[in-house]
């Protein structure tokens, strides 16, 4: 579909019809050479694909090992009893066990046979403590005998675990030793979905701590591990990202991105063609640093090292980098790259990274920043709308994304931890109320308005550059920061 211009400028108003909108944000042009599997920078393409992540994440096949556990005999009068077919159980779930893990890019190992006794489930986790996989998956098939014991065991492992049992192998008093079990879920339900998100979990954990996020700040080099998280931060001089950014013409690829993103656009509002390709500029020598360095995700200090000279901040390259699944996060907040991470290798959707502000008025708290996604709903999903315009510091070219009122939200922040204490999750859920004007309101130009669940006094609602993101998933941080031993709090 063509974009149509209205024929009426005003109040320093661009209009462009939303009929402009693409389905697929992530398949239209970007920077230069950025290639999918990141290829060199010598070659020149003109099919142009979106930047990657080029660590180790990006290339880490999680492996899970998986096993069903029952009695060898007939079931008989003790649960799941002579109306259970363990036999087509174990078939549908040793199919759907296999399916997931091929989903989601996973090696799996199944042990071909149920365990059988103690004995079996000894050797099974020892065999798994020499192979160290990323995590365990033991499906019960029985409530009996050794059943619970082995999943006791499989929990005291050491090693990430789900345990799932379907509607018939378990009584709450198997389960309840079990419930709050650092570095074990356990998923009582005949719902497969939840052992999916499960799986999900521990290839999410994996790739956790196997990331390496790219820190443009200070002017020194070094690695430093991000407390137990196991994200690797690796710093680079501020001034190596402005002298590469001056060094960095304005190609036809950045021109043509430019002017796709000012044709996606409801409006644009103050800021020039060319505010947008300074920023635009960003997501290219971006790409550049992730590729050179081995990042899998980004965040630099860009106040600090911007925010008194003329290169641009690179809010719209953040957001359209997030909307590509590369975590960027803003002003080198480490706890905001962790939570970055979570939200996408978790959910596949990006996070809004805010500023949270307090309205008395009705009790809810605004989310403020200059950089936001429009994947809101997901990668594969159609963007949110935006606006383009200035920054809040009435400069450069920022995406206000529009939030749907009455969406479901979820708000998470990780606070790093210590060697005597775990990092520590904030989460909440709550509604999109509204999208505030900024102007006439004061702040960053992305203001969106949630009034969340819990009773929290919104004056001291804790936190700061929490992760807004699409979709009510408390319940499921929470399991996360379990199987991972964060500590998870709900406000």
């Amino acid at each position: 579909m063509t974009a149509g211009r209205c024929p009426l400028h005003c109040d320093g108003h661009e209009c462009v019809s939303r009929r402009g909108f693409l389905k697929s944000s992530t398949a239209v042009l970007t920077g230069a050479s950025f290639l999918a599997g990141c290829s060199s920078l010598s070659s020149r393409r003109t099919s142009l694909q979106p930047i990657r992540q080029c660590g180790p994440a990006s290339r880490y096949t999680p492996v899970l090992w998986a096993a069903f556990v029952r009695r060898k005999g007939d079931y008989g009068m003790l649960w799941p009893g002579a109306v259970y077919d363990g036999e087509a159980a174990r078939s549908t779930y040793a199919a759907k066990v296999a399916e997931t893990a091929s989903k989601l890019g996973a090696q799996l190992n199944l042990r071909p046979e149920p365990i059988y006794s103690l004995a079996e489930a000894d050797a099974w986790i020892a065999e798994a403590k020499a192979a160290k996989p990323d995590g365990l998956v033991l499906v019960m098939l029985d409530r009996q005998q050794h059943a619970w014991p082995t999943a006791q065991k499989v929990a005291q492992s050491g090693i990430r675990s789900i345990v799932y049992s379907p509607l018939g192998t378990s009584f709450t008093t198997n389960t309840v030793s079990m419930a709050a079990s650092p570095g074990c879920v356990v998923y009582s339900s005949d719902d497969f979905s939840q052992a999916v998100y499960g799986m999900k979990m521990l290839c999410a954990a994996a790739k956790m701590q196997r990331t390496c996020c790219v820190v443009i700040k200070g002017n020194k080099r070094y690695d430093v591990t991000l407390a137990d998280t196991g994200i690797n931060l690796r710093h680079v001089p501020a001034s190596s990202f402005i002298e590469e950014y001056n060094a960095t013409p304005e190609s036809e690829e950045i021109l043509a991105m430019a002017d796709e993103y000012m044709r996606r656009a409801r409006r644009r509002i103050a800021a020039t063609r060319q505010d947008v390709i300074n920023g635009l500029k960003s997501y290219y020598v971006a790409g550049r640093f992730l590729e050179r360095e081995g990042g899998d995700a980004i965040t630099m200090d860009c106040l600090g090292a911007l925010g008194k000279i003329p290169v641009s901040l690179p809010c719209i390259a953040w957001s359209r980098m997030n909307d590509d699944r590369i975590p960027a996060a803003c002003e080198a907040d480490y706890g905001a790259v962790a939570s970055h991470l979570m939200v996408q290798y978790l959910f596949d959707r990006p996070g809004f990274q805010q500023d949270p502000v307090a309205d008395t008025a009705d009790n809810t708290v605004i989310g403020a920043h200059c950089s936001c996604p429009t994947r809101l709903n997901g990668y594969d999903r159609p963007p949110e709308p935006f606006d383009i315009k200035h920054h809040h510091g009435n400069r450069d070219a920022v995406p206000r994304t529009l939030w749907r009122k009455g969406q479901r939200v979820t708000n998470i922040d990780l606070l790093p931890g210590n060697a005597k204490e775990p990092s520590t999750v904030l989460i909440s859920a709550g509604t999109v109320i509204d999208n505030l004007e900024v102007p006439p309101s004061g702040g960053c130009v992305v203001s969106v308005k949630i009034k969340f669940d819990s009773a929290q006094e919104v004056l001291s609602f804790p936190g700061f550059h929490q992760i807004f993101f699409y979709g009510d998933y408390q319940e499921q941080m929470r399991d996360f920061c379990q199987l991972c031993g964060f500590k998870a709090q709900v406000v």
